[in-house]
């Protein structure tokens, strides 16, 4: 899958990624953690991201945006469901576009060819989050997506996480 947009002075594509583009990929992730000012939060590693997205089960997917010809950014994500809707939905973990690439319209490229898939295999809905001070909440805003303000993120990790799966054991 690729698709070609082009604007003046440059050409966007969108492809899927492949194995091939797992350093790639760790590098844009550990780009966007210092852009999140996390620099050092990132503990993936490349054979994580063979084995989780280029393995015999696939956790996620991902899309290169590249202008004129080289790699600017990506979009990694996967498929939820919703009980009420019935239906799959995208879920987008991470969008990133490199400094230097932004105010090309990859972004906006990068969402255009999520909501295609999006709609291509029957999701109803694009769902991601964004950080409260991130600049591009306006970019989302203006691709028409909603803010759920009656929603809020939970999420359970660590010690947390273990010391309640830890009760699930017969004793």
């Amino acid at each position: 899958m690729v698709a070609r947009l082009r604007c003046p002075m440059s050409t966007i594509t969108i492809r899927s990624a492949t194995a091939d583009d797992v350093p790639l990929i760790l590098g844009f992730i550990r780009e966007l953690a210092r852009f999140e000012n996390e620099p050092d939060a990132v503990k993936t590693t490349q054979e994580d991201l063979l084995r989780d997205g280029f393995g015999e089960q696939p956790r996620f997917e991902a899309l290169i945006a590249e202008r004129n010809d080289k790699p600017v950014g990506f979009a990694l994500f996967f498929a939820t469901y919703s009980t009420w809707e019935g239906r799959p939905s995208l879920y987008l973990e991470d969008l990133f576009v490199v400094e230097s690439a932004r105010k090309y319209g990859v972004g906006r490229a990068l969402m255009a060819k999520l909501a295609a898939l999006s709609v291509e295999r029957g999701y109803q809905r694009l769902e991601l989050q964004v950080l409260d001070w991130n600049p591009a909440r306006e970019f989302y805003h203006r691709l028409g997506m909603g803010h759920m303000d009656e929603w809020l993120p939970y999420r359970l990790s660590g010690q947390a996480l273990h010391a309640l799966a830890a009760e699930s054991k017969p004793s």
